[in-house]
Parts: structure tokens; C-alpha cells; sequence
């Protein structure tokens, strides 16, 4: 058995309002009589501690329990409560022995004079108070926030904020799982998840509503609605994501939503074209699975991919920018009008398309690697199984940049990465940045001239056999992440749409190094830089054959294409 962590308390953050859960920041609450006392007392807090928590006052003790009262009827968390002795109706002996009842988890501090010390000890046992302090206790750094700060840790390791997303229960080794889960990770929808085989919660919540483990994955809805045997096509409509077009026709529809295809709908929207992003899983792309990007310009400390692709969805979608979570199935031409056949059998029409579709990573061609996919094997970073593999030994396929970066974030949570290159090192496929952090963090190892040969298990992944400079050797494992060059999704276009050996897409000039432009090119024109064999279909990121496998070069791309898009709807 491999050493594994609590995974059911995973946590993802919230996109869609209705499943948002309760943000608001823990409150501190100080009570004192004493005008200027109670303002020392906030303003301390609020240098300390304002980021983190909401600081409150209560002139009085029975202010402060209907302060307290008012908090608990809105469901507020309240993590300390810092009170003087020395009231009139109240002291703050009987205020926190009656605050206790209301929130017994908060921490509770009395502030005494030291002529109090007696009554202060004795409310250790009365009111159970967790510490208390005498006054003045200047300096703050020396005699207040030590003392807060140790219970307020104490507080957080203790509190369970309340949840109101989703809770999804099903199997770590199921590829149905891990499909549901990535697909609520990259939409930062939130939820929790419970897998059966670690936590009895998950058997619990089946059987509360007479619902089979053989339905799973299922997923459990705030309204105490279930999906059973989830997917994630069935879930987009019911978390909230758009699956159809709200209008027949657009200005320019793009194939795509990451780093090439937001770009593209940034500029699109924001200089007045009607423009709809379609795309089947989470704006990204394959750029969304990166665990930190570094070498972005304008991000000096780095950007997850998912942050990158949430902040451009956003910004796209505040310019007018539709998005609809759907798969395109088709292309075809009619005139001047280019369709987009969707999954769901529906179309949309527009003068202009943008394919931006991006590439997936090239599948593992050995023994065992499509049965145990999504079971112990996975293609790209699945930063969603990061938690699950706790103390666990991670190997990684590939030595470029992806593959690096997932490294370095799976080192936080694995006792040891081994990354798996066939070439001599990554000198000649990673940034140097990469490479040197790589070299810095000890549960990283490197196996150069090394292969996988076959991946082994019944029900998961158990087992590697590799080969290396020593020859062949079985190597125990739980989980493969792959890296290994990458495939373009372009079996959907029609053949009017040419394509170079590989699947990628001929666009510009391109098309006439490949010897295709006079004999299927209908313009009197020369084809824009970016503009497919069709005239009004544009191809940008990693996509377009040729293209520079970086974000900043697929964003490039993806405004460059609408300046093109805008020549072509000119000339109309």
C-alpha cells in the first residue's frame, strides 16, 4: 500500500455565484468600555491581523453578546474575542463565560489590570478563557501578537469554514473520476471530494440517499439534487457554464479558449466584433494545467495557468466576449458564411473563424498504457491528483518546460520525483531557469536515456518497467504524468483546411512553401499571415504549423489574427 494523504477536503476556488461558498473573513471582536482603550486595542488587531480578519468592537459586554448574537443568526466565524475585566453591568469574567455559549470554539483573552491577576486566573477555569493579558501591553510585537497569533493558529488548525459547493464521491483510480474532477478544477467551480476507498463520509452520503457505488462518479448538488455516473458534458449546464449559443450568427466565432484563443477574443470583443469562444473543457487550454508560469512578461513572482486563463476569461467576457462550453465537431463553407457544427448537433455561422484549438499530448504507445489511463496514468500536469499523491513516489515522462514545471509542483506533496528523459538531460528541451530550480529541489531526481517499456497493475497503476543505461528494471509507482511531444486535434476539419504531415495547420506563407497555394487558393490576394487554405478561416498558437510553443507567442498570435480579421471583413 502506498502512504496516502486525506484527500476528501480538497477545495477548488468558486466561479459560479450560486455555488460560491462562504467567503467572508473570520472576525476578531474587542470589547471594552473604555473609548480610547477599545481604539488602542482595533487598531492593533487591524496592523496585525486586518488581511486575514474582519476586526469588530463592543462598547459593553452585552453589545458584544449581541454583536456576537447578530454574527451566529449570519453564520460568521468568529475566531477571537478579546475582552477588559472592568465593566459596568458586565465584567468580561461573565461576558465570555456567556460568549462561550455562542461561539465555544473562539479563542477568548481578558485584559486585566494587574490588580486582577487573581480573578483572571480563576476565569481560566470559570469561563474557560484561553489567555489572558495585563495592561499596557506595549510593545505589541513583544506582548500582544505573540500571545494572538499562537491562538489564532490553534483556532485556524481546528476550524472547518462552511461549505456550499459541490461534493463529489468516487474512486481515486477511475478515469471517470479524474475526468470530473479536472473538469471542476479547470472551470473553478468548488467542491469536495470524497474518495470511498479513504474516507467512510463518502459511503455515508450513498447511503443517505439509496444511491449505489456502482453509480459512481456522483456528484451531490447544494439543492440535494444528485448526478449519477457523472461526466462532464451532463455537469456543464448543471453548474452553471453556458452550453449553447444565445445568437445564430456572430462576427467571428474562435475554435478554442487558451492562451491563443482568449487573446483572440480579448481583441475581438474589445474592437466591437461579435465574437463567441467555443470550447470543450475550461478556458487555458493546455496552458491552464501549468502549475506556475515564470517566464511570462508582466508576472515577476509567476502565474499558475489556471489564474492566467481565469483573468483573461474574465477580462474577454467583460468586453461582451460569449463563451460556450461545447466541442466542435464540423466546419463547413457556405459563401461568404463559415459553420461551426457543434456536439450537440446545433451550428453557428459566422464571416470569420478562428482556429485556436491547441494540441494534446502524445498518448503512451506500451503495454498497459490505455487501460491504466486515469488510473494511475495521466497526460498533462492533473494538478487535481497533486493532493492524492501525499508521500507517494511520482515519475514524469518527458524534459520540457511542462514537464518541468509539473515536477517542481508535484515536489510539494511527493517524497520523490524522478523525471524519466530519453535524451542526455534537459539542457536541450527546458529553460535554464527551470533546469536550475530543478537542480535545487532534493526529491527531484533526473534519469536520463531512460524509457517506459511497459506500465503494470490490475485495477491501478503498481508497477514500471523501464529501460536505461543499466538495462531493464521494475520500478514500484503509483502515478505517471506524460510529456511526451504533443498531437493536434484537426481530425474534425474538413480537407479543404490543409494540414501538414503532422495534423498541424498550413496557414500564410506556409501554404505556398508546401506548394498548395495556386491550385486551391480562390482569391485574387495573397492569403493574410495567419489565414488558412480558406479564405476567412485564420489558424493561431500552438495549433499553426510552425508555431513557437509558449504562451506569450500563442497570445501574440491570437490579437495578430483579429488585425487580419478585420482586413478580411473589409473587404466585403
Amino acid at each position: 500500500m502506498h502512504p496516502r494523504c486525506d484527500c476528501n477536503s480538497t477545495l477548488v476556488g468558486a466561479r459560479q455565484p450560486k455555488l460560491i461558498m462562504n467567503m467572508t473573513r473570520p472576525n476578531l471582536l474587542a470589547v471594552d468600555d473604555d473609548v480610547s482603550v477599545l481604539e488602542a486595542v482595533v487598531q492593533d488587531l487591524r496592523r496585525q491581523y486586518g488581511a486575514l480578519y474582519r476586526v469588530i468592537r463592543a462598547a459593553g459586554g452585552q453589545a458584544a453578546l449581541d454583536t456576537l448574537t447578530q454574527l451566529k443568526a449570519r453564520q460568521e466565524a468568529v475566531a477571537l474575542i478579546v475582552s477588559d475585566q472592568r465593566m459596568p453591568g458586565m465584567t468580561g469574567v461573565e461576558f465570555l463565560e456567556r460568549a462561550r455559549v455562542i461561539y465555544p470554539d473562539a479563542r477568548r483573552v481578558l485584559l486585566t489590570a494587574y490588580a486582577d491577576t487573581e480573578a483572571a486566573i480563576r476565569a481560566i477555569n470559570s469561563a474557560r478563557i484561553h489567555y489572558y493579558l495585563n495592561k499596557p501591553w506595549d510593545p505589541p510585537e513583544e506582548k500582544l501578537y505573540p500571545v494572538l497569533s499562537d491562538l489564532l493558529e490553534d483556532w485556524k488548525a481546528g476550524f472547518q469554514p462552511p461549505f456550499e459547493g459541490l461534493r463529489v464521491i468516487g474512486h481515486r483510480w477511475s478515469l471517470n473520476d479524474h475526468r470530473v474532477r479536472s473538469f471542476l478544477s479547470s472551470n473553478h467551480v468548488p467542491y469536495r471530494w470524497f474518495d470511498i476507498a479513504a474516507h467512510p463520509e463518502g459511503i455515508e452520503l450513498l447511503n443517505e440517499r439509496h444511491i449505489s457505488a456502482d453509480e459512481l462518479p456522483v456528484v451531490l448538488f447544494p439543492d440535494g439534487t444528485a448526478l449519477t455516473k457523472a461526466e462532464p458534458d451532463a455537469l456543464a449546464a448543471r453548474v452553471g457554464l453556458r452550453i449553447q449559443a444565445t445568437q445564430d450568427f456572430y462576427d467571428m466565432v474562435v475554435v478554442g479558449a487558451g492562451p491563443a484563443g482568449l487573446a483572440a477574443a480579448v481583441y475581438g470583443a474589445s474592437e466591437g466584433l461579435k465574437t463567441l469562444v467555443i470550447e470543450p473543457e475550461a478556458p487555458g487550454g493546455q496552458a491552464g494545467s501549468s502549475s506556475r508560469i515564470e517566464n511570462y512578461l508582466g508576472f515577476p513572482a509567476g502565474v499558475t495557468g489556471a489564474d492566467l486563463g481565469r483573468r483573461a476569461h474574465t477580462q474577454a467576457s467583460r468586453f461582451g466576449a460569449e463563451f460556450v462550453t461545447q466541442r466542435a465537431i464540423g466546419l463547413r463553407i457556405d459563401g461568404q458564411y463559415r459553420f461551426i457544427q457543434l456536439a450537440d448537433g446545433r451550428e453557428v455561422s459566422s464571416h470569420v473563424v478562428l482556429l485556436a484549438p491547441g494540441v494534446q499530448y502524445r498518448k503512451l504507445n506500451i503495454p498497459g498504457a490505455e487501460r491504466l489511463t486515469g488510473r494511475g496514468i495521466y497526460y498533462g500536469a492533473a494538478l487535481v491528483e497533486a493532493a492524492a499523491c501525499k508521500d507517494e513516489q511520482v515519475y514524469i515522462v518527458g524534459g520540457a518546460n511542462s514537464a518541468g514545471q509539473a515536477a517542481l509542483h508535484f515536489a510539494n506533496y511527493a517524497c520523490r520525483v524522478t523525471m524519466l528523459v530519453r535524451g542526455d538531460g534537459l539542457s536541450a528541451t527546458m529553460s535554464k531557469y527551470l533546469i536550475d530550480e530543478i537542480s535545487r529541489t532534493s526529491n527531484i531526481v533526473v534519469e536520463a536515456r531512460t524509457q517506459v517499456l511497459e506500465a503494470i497493475g490490475d485495477e491501478r497503476l503498481e508497477f514500471l518497467r523501464l529501460l536505461g543505461p543499466a538495462g531493464e528494471a521494475t520500478k514500484e509507482a503509483s502515478s505517471l504524468f506524460v510529456f511526451i511531444g504533443a498531437a493536434p486535434g484537426t481530425a474534425w476539419l474538413p480537407p479543404a483546411v490543409l494540414r501538414d504531415e503532422n495534423g498541424f495547420l498550413l496557414a500564410g506563407p506556409d501554404l505556398r512553401v508546401a506548394g498548395k497555394l495556386p491550385e486551391i487558393w480562390p482569391e485574387k490576394r495573397e492569403p493574410f499571415l495567419l489565414e488558412s487554405s480558406v479564405p476567412g478561416v485564420f489558424v493561431a498558437g500552438d495549433v499553426r504549423h510552425g508555431s513557437v510553443k509558449r504562451v506569450a507567442s500563442a497570445v501574440g498570435e491570437g490579437s495578430i489574427a483579429v488585425q487580419f480579421a478585420h482586413q478580411y471583413l473589409a473587404g466585403f
